[in-house]
């Protein structure tokens, strides 16, 4: 059985939307959006396919980082969006469908997000 490559280009938060338009101007669907607290920081793949052929775009967001929505070029990343504003706490400016934090009821806000604890001095 061959395994088709997958790359995964790391890319600066303000080309994203650029990039992801080109994804879809050639005709690549979204497959998911997964966001990973690394501990200081967050990892965020954008991953989509085209015949079988997957492309996986990474960017690296420090907390406070607001990440504009692609939703306006996949309508169906909204519900990726919200999943990550409610699980980690990150802002999505320009949602299509923004369910205001009400996604996920959780016992905590934000049960994944980066916590960051001062050192007492």
């Amino acid at each position: 059985m061959k395994t088709e490559e997958q790359t995964t280009e790391v890319i600066e938060v303000p080309t994203l939307q650029k990039r992801v338009k080109e994804m879809l101007d050639q005709g690549y669907r979204l497959v998911q959006i997964g966001c990973t607290n690394t501990g200081e920081a967050y990892e965020i793949n954008y991953s989509f396919d085209k015949d079988y052929h997957f492309v996986n775009m990474r960017i690296v967001i420090a907390p406070g980082t607001e990440l504009a929505s692609i939703s306006s070029s996949y309508p169906g990343a909204f519900i990726y969006e919200n999943e990550i504003h409610d699980l980690y706490g990150i802002t999505v400016t320009g949602m299509n469908i923004d369910f205001g934090g009400t996604l996920y009821t959780t016992s905590i806000a934000h049960p994944f997000g980066i916590t960051i604890q001062k050192k007492d001095e």
